[in-house]
């Protein structure tokens, strides 16, 4: 997925930084407590590492529960199946196709249909048993995964596109996701980092919030409905849930301090990796102070790509690249 603050591009960067500080070559327990696709975590458990993953956003946790959770060998069958379903009119289709009379443009018809299909269709073979709760979540993950090539957005889910493009008005095909071999024992979760990280403790704990304003549930808010099939009220043009219960405390300049300290101080990790860039809501002194509050802090750098979610004539930027710091605190 075409992810806001994905690392995928910055994997060597964190791997290489990570091996050289902790002298860690194989398996340890590594947390990543922001996990949003579960690219770092999954990266981790094929080095043989027993991850712990979470996310407050259901559509990620979904992700992080096939990945880190699910091994090979899982049996794949059903999905030529679900494939094979025709179209319902669903929620999906209901309040986000045009076709609906919802005045939403995020699938075509015959796409949100599809989705709706498959969605029941996951429902019903779990609870009558004919699927297992591993094979749930790898078709359910694959779901989110594949819906999201179809949609007709700038890449998030803050608005949708006037007229449809090319990659949303083609045939909806769910796709199935690699299942990771790796490290075991790992484990999915969809908490507050903050009360979670009372109930946890391992080697290396790797931290990559968001870095500004921007909440990841009005981004992703479509996903989450995907992923919950719950059903929820919606609100205004886009058709935005409720998210109060998600908003998290690092996006705002008010609270990210705090939850950040906080954070750290409740940590049972030798080392502690954050990942930041130079346009955050904390400074790169704030971020200092506060990890060299709890032991030995160092800090490394990498100059990347930004994300953009919309066309450069939509938005200006100061520079086409931004610098990534990862920041280490030894306990």
């Amino acid at each position: 997925m075409n992810y806001i603050g994905s690392k995928l591009s910055l994997m060597d960067f964190l791997e290489n930084t990570i091996a050289d500080v902790t002298g860690f070559g194989g398996p340890c327990v590594f947390a990543d407590l922001f996990a949003g696709t579960g690219v770092v975590g999954s990266k981790f458990k094929e080095k043989g590492c027993t991850v712990i993953a979470n996310d407050i956003q259901h559509y990620s946790y979904v992700l992080n529960k096939h990945y880190i959770e699910n091994y090979p060998p899982l049996d794949a069958s059903p999905m030529e199946y679900l494939n094979s379903l025709n179209g319902v009119d669903g929620f999906v289709y209901k309040n986000y196709c045009p076709g609906s009379g919802s005045g939403r443009n995020y699938f075509t018809d015959e796409n949100g249909r599809k989705c709706d299909a498959i969605r029941q269709e996951m429902e019903r073979m779990r609870s009558c048993g004919e699927i297992s709760e591993g094979q749930y979540y790898y078709f359910l993950a694959s779901l989110i995964n594949s819906i999201d090539k179809y949609a007709n957005t700038a890449s998030v889910y803050g608005a949708f596109l006037k007229h449809t493009k090319k990659s949303a008005a083609k045939d909806f095909v769910l796709e199935p996701l690699p299942v990771i071999d790796g490290g075991k024992g790992g484990r999915a979760y969809n908490e507050d980092i903050n009360e979670l990280i009372h109930k946890i403790k391992g080697d290396v704990l790797y931290l990559d919030p968001p870095y500004n304003a921007r909440q990841y549930c009005a981004n992703y808010h479509v996903l989450e409905t995907i992923s919950r099939y719950d059903d929820p009220v919606l609100t205004g043009k886009t058709g935005l849930r409720d998210y109060s219960g998600q908003k998290s405390l690092f996006c705002s300049k008010r609270t990210v301090e705090k939850a950040f300290d906080e954070l750290l101080a409740g940590a049972d990790f030798k080392y502690v990796f954050l990942s930041y860039n130079n346009e955050g809501l904390m400074s790169l002194e704030t971020i200092k102070n506060i990890m060299e509050k709890y032991g030995k802090y160092e800090m490394f750098t990498r100059e990347y790509r930004r994300f953009r979610a919309d066309r450069e004539e939509n938005r200006r930027h100061k520079s086409d690249s931004t610098i990534e710091y990862l920041h280490c605190l030894i306990k």
